[in-house]
């Protein structure tokens, strides 16, 4: 029902409109009604109104400064006048000020029905442009959200080479607040099981446990949620940590409402609070380390302090580097010599950090994985080996062999790649590009980055897509700048950051000639084309 405030300084005449129609089978319900402007203004403070029926001439406020303040307080609002003859060509002349229609005095029913029937209408149309404006803002955000997602993954799982570029993506991205000096965060792993072992519901609600896990941290600052997919019916939190705040809280409340809102158990793994963005990986694996140590079962479960700092042998960027080097030359020698000494008996360290030590090399070969495009069922087979035989804490002999085997495979699978026409390592740099749109990709970057020379690069990369590895990348960024656009909230400088372009000015420049628009332009047409 849409309600509706009567306004007129005789009784007569406000008791009159309640009976000239049928309100409610026209889908309005009367609220309140008031002697003057003022009074009206006062009673809407607590209620929701959507039509105002107000008479043009009134003592303290009239109707034409009623409408006035209508307009100001809801533009989505309605008001139709009630004048005399009289005061027509006054009533007339007052539309511009928010006034939708005006009947004459002596108000007649059938025009009454009419002019209400106008306004449903209108008020329908508007609530239903306003979702669709709702839809399209939602999308964008999501899509926002869901590239923070993917980076803070990368952040923990991904490939170190330029510290700067780390951080201007992440300024990018609107997450500012990872950029604190020595910044202090606290990754906590969150798993859903079944109440009951028998059924499959924590693999058809993962959605919903997604989407609630994303929904709780939406307003909290400094909590951030992202998924893993390596890692079933899980999410993970990112908590930046301060000295008042504490984990407890939320994840109390996180078991409380999967377990009330989806009839599922939370099983919950809390990691070490590490500082500084170099140390979030270090973070994140103790934090599955932290869930490893759960109890088989069903039952919610929460544990903590997976890895003591004094126990974490030392992992530098350069080591995990010299790591992936072994494995892209194709050097299984150097790759088991640099296991042994990180894992083996030269170096002697607790069962949990050997657990992190061996994660992050397990990290560093499924990037490798993921960016040759080499994922079989065989490599996806040893991945989950290796992963189950760290859970198990007391496997670490397994664990070596598993990662040397898992080793042995990628490269092989590399190698073939590299005999091929290009096209497999082509398919692995336009993956990297639509990944990594936003940040500065430079063919010399790309070349270090999959050992190949650029120039011979630039010329298979042509070959395959009939496009030079520069007009690939901007078109990447122009079909990404469209989706941002659709959000009236982000200033053009700041879609212009985010799809990778240094300055707003250089990117509508590009954006008008790909497009034939410019951003501004193509954003008030989309606009229009959703009011539409």
């Amino acid at each position: 029902m849409k309600r509706v405030i009567i306004v007129d300084d005789e009784v007569q005449v406000r008791k009159g409109l309640h009976w000239k129609v049928d309100w409610e089978e026209e889908g309005f319900q009367i609220v309140n009604e008031a002697e003057n402007g003022e009074e009206a203004l006062l009673l809407m403070d607590n209620n929701q109104i959507d039509l105002v029926l107000t008479d043009v001439r009134m003592p303290v406020m009239d109707g034409i400064e009623l409408a006035k303040k209508c307009k100001e307080y809801n533009r989505r609002m309605k008001v139709i006048i009630l004048s005399g003859f009289s005061d027509f060509e006054y009533v007339k002349n007052s539309m511009k000020e928010g006034v939708k229609d005006y009947l004459l005095k002596p108000v007649d029913p059938e025009e009454l029905q009419a002019v209400l029937r106008r306004m449903k209408k209108e008020m329908d149309d508007d609530r239903k442009q306003q979702l669709e404006i709702e839809k399209v803002r939602s999308l964008a955000r999501n899509q926002l959200h869901e590239v923070q997602e993917q980076y803070l993954l990368h952040l923990v799982k991904g490939e170190w080479f330029q510290h700067h570029i780390i951080e201007d993506r992440l300024k990018q991205l609107k997450l500012h607040s990872l950029l604190q000096e020595n910044v202090k965060a606290q990754f906590i792993t969150v798993e859903v099981r079944d109440l009951n072992e028998d059924t499959d519901r924590a693999k058809q609600l993962q959605l919903a446990f997604q989407m609630l896990c994303k929904e709780m941290v939406e307003n909290q600052d400094g909590v951030f949620a992202f998924y893993d997919p390596n890692y079933a019916n899980m999410m993970q939190l990112l908590r930046l940590v301060d000295k008042s705040s504490n984990p407890s809280f939320l994840v109390k409340s996180i078991q409380h409402y999967v377990r009330s809102l989806l009839r599922l158990e939370a099983v919950i793994g809390i990691g070490d609070e590490v500082t500084g963005l170099p140390n979030f990986k270090v973070g994140y694996i103790s934090s599955l380390l932290s869930w490893s140590q759960s109890q088989v079962g069903n039952c919610s479960q929460m544990s903590g302090e997976a890895v003591k700092k004094e126990s974490i042998t030392d992992f530098s960027p350069e080591l995990e580097r010299k790591i992936i080097n072994a494995i892209e030359q194709s050097d299984l020698t150097q790759f088991r010599a640099e296991l042994e000494w990180l894992l083996g008996d030269m170096n002697k360290q607790s069962v949990l950090s050997f657990s992190l030590i061996a994660n992050r090399i397990l990290f560093s070969l499924s990037a490798i994985v993921k960016r040759y495009s080499v994922e079989t069922a065989e490599t996806q087979r040893f991945i989950w080996k290796v992963q189950q035989a760290i859970w198990e804490l007391n496997a670490q002999k397994q664990v070596i062999d598993y990662l040397s085997q898992l080793a042995s495979i990628i490269m092989e699978k590399v190698n073939n790649t590299r005999v091929s026409d290009g096209k497999f390592i082509v398919d692995g740099v336009k993956r990297y590009i639509d990944q990594h749109y936003g940040s500065d990709i430079t063919l010399s970057h790309l070349s270090e980055l999959f050992y190949i020379n650029s120039a011979y690069l630039s010329e298979i990369f042509k070959l395959q897509t009939g496009q030079n590895f520069s007009e690939y990348l901007v078109a990447r960024r122009i079909v990404e700048a469209k989706k941002f656009l659709t959000d009236q909230h982000l200033k053009i400088i700041d879609v212009a950051n985010l799809v990778g372009f240094s300055n707003s000015a250089y990117f509508g420049t590009v954006f008008k000639k790909r497009v034939g628009q410019t951003p501004v332009e193509y954003r008030k047409a989309i606009a229009v084309s959703d009011l539409k």
